[in-house]
Order: structure tokens, then C-alpha cells, then sequence
């Protein structure tokens, strides 16, 4: 646990008690701060008792009095589309509005570190999509190296539930614009953009709102070296903004599908094979073609946004390139299931939108597509410039059948339910085809969240009768 240093014999309120705001009031507790607790939910408030804190209703009259900040989760909006009544009260009298992400980094650095001989650092990574995958394939990285790691934020644990870091450690976190919007402090020695496309813009009043939170992550903190992903014109704007010429290596641009031609620091992918530059000339190159937790061009991406990240720490091209290697990918993100008579079973149910569908869709030759779920605004029709590779489309959930009409000649069948849409796609599906899950759609018609999606795709697959599974 990080103890939150700055608030010792005073009081601080959190709202919302799910991993984060539980891991928050102890870290306050840790550090000498008394907590003030609650949520809106009675079971997330009976968690809270269990845990040992007493909730108290932060929306009564006098209910941040005395109260030295407040410490808001991810989920809950302080700006758009309105701010929650508790942190439009905590505005309006004053009182500091802050999330984990701010507590941590204030809190991290302690006097200890002057007997380090390698003070610990602090990778941060966001974007729209990757973030993930680039954040556990850096941890893999680096474990891969030898390095104390731990990974936290967005993904695993809590940031103020991990470890206090020791000597040379490395904490790797990935953040999302929620978190990134609020926090206070912003301090990374190395952070990563990775892309940007439309999500979350209720919360942000729009995509610029929604890059104004991204680019947080290097405005406000300066980090020693900034990866940015310049695919998209925000990332070249970001990039530009951070450098004082075109040779400055603090910044090091990354591309997939584009080669960069810069004085400076870059890392890019063309054609499966990933390249270094500094001071316009190669410096190393890996194939990644044959890397199976890698497939696509957007994974090619991420492993040039990891490639990119851990290279400033000392880390050589030769052993980088073993840890790619030996990357098994993460659940629900161009996961190889299994492998059956000749057939991919990958199971992406994280593609929960148009722009990371389409990435799915662009990795694999022939593809039986299972898609469908709660269909978000704007449908699916994005996706007609990338169905090229779509041998047959198997469309379930609450959406299939705008789906069908969406995809217009695509060879298609509605077959409602995932157990239908997965025996259907098996039983037709050829050697060399993969049958892909990228639902393109949210999954709370018929899941509690993508993970269960996926995982009731992978369970699926591996009953279906036949030869043993190789996955």
C-alpha cells in the first residue's frame, strides 16, 4: 500500500466505494488521514462497513465540513455532462477535488529513495485503444528483464494498493481520461499516447474535451521522455507541442503503418517488421509477423508504443524482442482461444466499438465474424471500408438485426444468441479461416460486462465436440 502523505490528522472525504475508493480510504487511513466514506449504493456501502469504515451521507447539509478534499472515483462525472451533486457541492464551497491518480503520485516519492541507488520510475500509458495491451506488454517486458515491476491504474490492482517500490523498480500504469482528467498531480517519468478516436464525449463535452484530458498526462507532469502515437493529427499536434525541434529525443514518435522519417527518435511498423530510428538511421528491427499474442497492425502498434517506452530504461533491441516473443496476450483482446483442424477461435470481446472492430477486422486473412450485442450511436456502417476480409457474418444480441442491414451484401445470419452464433461459425468455418468475436457493440443486452462475453465465447469454443483443442 502507498500511505497518502499531506493530509496527516485531517479529514478527507471519498466518494464512491468500488476498488479504487476502498483502496483510497485505507491508503488515507495508512497515511494518517481520517476518511470520510460513501457511495450512493447500500451494498457498496456495506463493503465499506465490512472493510471497517462508517459511511457517512456527504449530500447533507453540512456534509464536507471541515473536510480537507475530496477524493472522487473514476466513474463519477465532476464536469460533464453534470457534475455529481456531492463534487457541484465540494465546487461551489471550495474544497479540492481530487481522484487516486493524484493521491498517488503526490505520494509516492518518499525520503527513502535518497539511499536508492535507482530511484524508482513510473511508466504511464493512455490513448483510446491499446492501452491495455501496451500496459501489461511493457510489464512483461521488463519482468522478462529482470526488473521489479508492478502494474496498476485502470488495469490490476489499485494505485494506491500496490507495493511501495524499492531500489531500480518500475511501476507501470495505464490511465484513462477519467482518471487523467481529475488528478491533481501528474508526474510520469515516461508517458504514452497511443491513439485517439471518439469515446466517452458525454464526459468530456466532446472530442476536445476528451483530448484536453489525454494530453493532461504530459502538460501538467512534464515526463522525462513522451511516446506518441502520431497516426491520428492529435497525436503529430501533441508530439509537436512537446519537442523544441525536430531532433529532440525526449519525444519519440511511433507509427504503425507509416514510415518516420525524423532527425529524431522513432519506432514504427510496416509490413510486420518493427523499426528503430534515431538521428535518420536504423538502429534495430524485429519481425513480428510470427508473434501470435501480436496479431494485426494495431497490436503492432502497441508492441512499437512498449518497444518505445522500455528502450530509455537501458533495455537492448535483442532482449525486447525475446519478451515480445514470449507474450501471451491479454483475455478479451485478439485472444487466441484455441486452434482447431486448421481454424483460429479469437476471442476480441473487448472490441466493444466501430474504431477497435475495425482494427480486429484488419488482422486476420478470412474471418466467420461474430458481432453484435447493444448497438452504440452511429451504428456499424464505419465498418463497410474493412468487411473485405468477412467470409460470413453471425449476428446476435439486441442489435443483430440493424447489424444485418447495416452490412448490407455481407454474407450474414442472424443467430440471436452466442451459443447459436459459435456452433454456426465452427460447423461452416475452413482451414486457414478464424473465427473472430469483435462485437463492435456493448454487451449489456445479454452480459454483465465484455469479460463474461468473452469468456462465454472461450467456454463455448472449448466444448465443442471433435479433436483435442491446441490453443
Amino acid at each position: 500500500m502507498i500511505p497518502v502523505r499531506g493530509y496527516q490528522g485531517q479529514k478527507v472525504a471519498v466518494l464512491g466505494l468500488g476498488r479504487s475508493g476502498l483502496a483510497t480510504a485505507r491508503a488515507l487511513a495508512e497515511g494518517g488521514a481520517t476518511p470520510v466514506v460513501w457511495d450512493d449504493s447500500p451494498e457498496a456501502r456495506e463493503k465499506a462497513e465490512a472493510a471497517g469504515f462508517a459511511p457517512e451521507d456527504l449530500s447533507r447539509a453540512r456534509g464536507l465540513e471541515g473536510v480537507a478534499a475530496l477524493i472522487v472515483s473514476p466513474g463519477i462525472p465532476h464536469l460533464y455532462p453534470a457534475p455529481n451533486p456531492i463534487v457541484a457541492k465540494a465546487l461551489a464551497e471550495g474544497v479540492p477535488v481530487d481522484n487516486d491518480i493524484g493521491l498517488f503520485f503526490a505520494s509516492l516519492a518518499t525520503p527513502e529513495w535518497n539511499k536508492f541507488d535507482q530511484p524508482p520510475k513510473v511508466i504511464a500509458v493512455t490513448g483510446s485503444n491499446g492501452k491495455s495491451t501496451t500496459t501489461a506488454l511493457i510489464h512483461h517486458i521488463l519482468e522478462v528483464a529482470g526488473k521489479p515491476v508492478q502494474m496498476a491504474g485502470n488495469i490490476g490492482r489499485g494505485v494506491l494498493d500496490i507495493d511501495p517500490p524499492g531500489d531500480g523498480a518500475v511501476v507501470v500504469l495505464e490511465l484513462s481520461s477519467y482518471q487523467t482528467d481529475l488528478a491533481r498531480a501528474l508526474t510520469p517519468d515516461i508517458a504514452i499516447f497511443t491513439n485517439l478516436s471518439p469515446d466517452h464525449l458525454d464526459r468530456h463535452g466532446g472530442l476536445g474535451g476528451y483530448f484536453a484530458a489525454k494530453r493532461r498526462l504530459f502538460a501538467e507532469g512534464g515526463p522525462d521522455r513522451a511516446v506518441i502515437g502520431v497516426d491520428e493529427v492529435e497525436g503529430r499536434f501533441l508530439a509537436n507541442q512537446l519537442s523544441v525541434g525536430p531532433g529532440d529525443d525526449r519525444v519519440i514518435r511511433i507509427s504503425s503503418g507509416t514510415k518516420l522519417e525524423t532527425p529524431g527518435w522513432s519506432v514504427f511498423a510496416r509490413k510486420g517488421f518493427l523499426s528503430e530510428w534515431r538521428k535518420s538511421r536504423q538502429v534495430a528491427s524485429i519481425d513480428l509477423r510470427g508473434i501470435a499474442g501480436l496479431p494485426g497492425a494495431h497490436n503492432h502498434q502497441n508492441a512499437c508504443a512498449a518497444y518505445a517506452a522500455v528502450r530509455p530504461l537501458g533495455l537492448a533491441p535483442k532482449l525486447i524482442e525475446e519478451a515480445l516473443h514470449s507474450f501471451a496476450g491479454l483475455p478479451h483482446r485478439s485472444q487466441l482461444v484455441a486452434e482447431r483442424g486448421g481454424v483460429r477461435f479469437v476471442n476480441d470481446s473487448k472490441a466493444t466499438n466501430v474504431d477497435s472492430a475495425a482494427k480486429a477486422l484488419q488482422a486476420f486473412p478470412k474471418i466467420r465474424w461474430i458481432a453484435g450485442g447493444l448497438g452504440k450511436d452511429g451504428g456499424i456502417g464505419a465498418l463497410t471500408p474493412f468487411l473485405g476480409s468477412v467470409v460470413k457474418a453471425y449476428l446476435i444480441g439486441h442489435s443483430a438485426r440493424d447489424f444485418a442491414l447495416q452490412i448490407g451484401e455481407t454474407p450474414q445470419e442472424i443467430c440471436e444468441t452466442m451459443e447459436a452464433a459459435v456452433t454456426r461459425a465452427a460447423a461452416e468455418a475452413q482451414p486457414g479461416e478464424t473465427v473472430l468475436l469483435a462485437p463492435a457493440a456493448a454487451s449489456f443486452d445479454q452480459y454483465p460486462n465484455f469479460e463474461k462475453r468473452g469468456d462465454h465465447f472461450t467456454a463455448l469454443v472449448e466444448a465443442l465436440a471433435g479433436p483435442p483443442i491446441e490453443g
